[in-house]
C-alpha cells in the first residue's frame, strides 16, 4: 500500500514570507486538527488492516514495507509532531495555545519510537521494532496492529493493539486543540459554571434500573428507602441516575440507566435494589467495580437547553462535559470502565444540573 501515509491528514509548515498573526497562526493549527478528526481514524484502520496482512507477506515485501511504515509513516509522524512542538511554543506568549497540547504531543512522540506505556502491548512492539518480519507471527501481528475501531474510534475489537493505541494519541492531540472552541460553541442557553475532577473513596450506587420519569409514587418511594439509609451515605449525597454499559463497547452493549444514590462501600442492598461498587483504582478488569475518579461539571441556565440532543452526540451536558475532558488530554477509560451519571442537585423532582463523567488519572 504505496500511498498509505496519503490518506492521513499532515500538518504542513507555512509557507516561507508568509505573515500571519498568533491568532491567525493558531487559528490554522486548530482548523488542521479539526480537518485530521475527520480524515484520521480511517487512516489508522486501513493501517491495521494493512498490517493484518502481513502473515502472506514475501522477504521483498516485508523489506518494502519495513520501511513504508518506520520511515514514511512513523517517521512522518515524528516529523510532524516535532514541527508542531516549534510552532505552538512559538504561539506561547500570545496566552492562546493550550497548554495541554505538550503532554499530548509527549505521548505520541514517545509512543512512536516503540517505547510504550501498555504493558500488555510491550512485548510485541519491541519485537517488530527490532525485527520487522515478527509481524508473520499470528499473535505478534494481531497485539502490534490491532483490530478496526471505526471512524469515531470506539467500536469494540477483540484485540486492542499498538496501532489502535497510536490512532488514540492521535486523537489526543487534535482533541487538545480544537475541542476548546468547540466546547464555547456548544454552550447555547446555558453554561458550565464548575467543572473539577474529582477521586472519591470507595462507594456503592443503589438504585434501580427502572424508567421512573412517569411514576411519581414509585419515585417517592425509592427515595424514601434511600433517605432511611442516612448512616451510609457517601458524601455525594444527591439523587443520580447512572448511566453504564458493563465495561462493554456501545456498539454491544445497551445502556443501563439506574436511578438512586451513591452511598458508602459497605451500604446494605435492599431488596429488590441493584449494586454497583466502585473504587478509586483500577483492578485491571473490565466492567464493575468501576472507578470512584469522575469529572464533575455543574451547569445553569435554560434547563431545555443544557438537555438538549439536537446536534450533539448524547445531550449537550454529555457534551460539554466529555469534551473538556478530551480538551484537557485526560483519560476517559473506554470501554472497560467508563460510565456516567446526571446529578439532580435539588432532588430527582427539580431535574439534573450536574454531569459526572468517568475519567482514570
Amino acid at each position: 500500500m504505496k500511498n498509505l501515509q496519503d490518506r492521513f491528514c499532515w500538518y504542513e509548515a507555512e509557507g516561507s514570507g508568509a505573515d500571519f498573526s498568533p491568532k491567525e497562526r493558531y487559528q490554522r493549527i486548530v482548523e488542521w486538527a479539526g480537518q485530521a478528526r475527520g480524515a484520521n481514524p480511517d487512516a489508522f484502520d486501513a493501517v491495521t488492516a494493512w498490517l493484518l496482512e502481513g502473515g502472506r507477506w514475501s522477504d521483498g515485501e516485508m523489506a518494502a514495507n519495513r520501511k513504508l511504515l518506520m520511515e514514511e509513516f512513523f517517521g512522518r509522524f515524528l516529523r510532524q509532531c516535532k514541527l508542531l512542538r516549534a510552532e505552538l511554543t512559538g504561539l506561547v506568549p500570545s496566552g492562546l495555545v493550550n497548554m495541554a497540547v505538550f503532554d499530548a504531543l509527549d505521548r505520541l512522540e514517545e509512543e512512536l519510537t516503540g517505547a510504550t506505556r501498555a504493558d500488555e502491548l510491550k512485548e510485541a512492539v519491541e519485537k517488530v521494532f527490532h525485527d520487522f518480519s515478527s509481524v508473520r507471527d499470528r499473535e505478534i501481528r494481531e497485539l502490534f496492529a490491532g483490530g478496526i475501531t471505526g471512524h469515531e474510534g470506539v467500536d469494540t475489537v477483540e484485540v486492542f493493539g499498538y496501532i489502535n493505541l497510536l490512532k488514540d494519541c492521535d486523537a489526543g492531540v487534535q482533541w487538545t486543540l480544537f475541542m476548546p472552541d468547540v466546547v464555547e460553541g456548544q454552550q447555547k442557553g446555558f453554561r458550565m459554571e464548575r467543572f473539577e475532577y474529582r477521586k472519591l473513596p470507595a462507594m456503592r450506587f443503589i438504585g434501580m434500573e427502572k424508567d421512573f420519569s412517569q411514576d411519581a409514587p414509585g419515585l417517592e418511594a425509592l427515595q424514601r428507602t434511600l433517605d432511611a439509609m442516612e448512616d451510609y451515605r457517601s458524601g455525594f449525597d444527591y439523587d443520580v441516575i447512572l448511566l453504564h454499559h458493563y465495561g462493554r463497547g456501545v456498539d454491544v452493549e445497551n445502556c443501563h440507566a439506574l436511578w438512586g444514590r451513591f452511598m458508602a462501600a459497605d451500604a446494605p442492598v435492599p431488596e429488590g435494589y441493584t449494586a454497583v461498587d466502585f473504587l478509586p483504582d483500577s483492578d485491571g478488569k473490565s466492567g464493575m467495580p468501576y472507578l470512584s475518579q469522575f469529572a464533575y461539571a455543574e451547569f445553569a441556565g435554560d434547563m431545555d437547553a443544557m438537555h438538549g440532543q439536537e446536534g450533539f452526540d448524547c445531550d449537550a451536558m454529555y457534551d460539554v462535559t466529555r469534551n473538556t475532558i478530551l480538551a484537557q488530554n485526560v483519560a476517559i477509560p473506554y470501554p472497560e470502565k467508563y460510565w456516567t451519571a446526571e446529578a439532580y442537585l435539588q432532588g430527582f423532582q427539580k431535574g439534573s444540573t450536574a454531569y459526572l463523567f468517568s475519567v482514570d488519572r
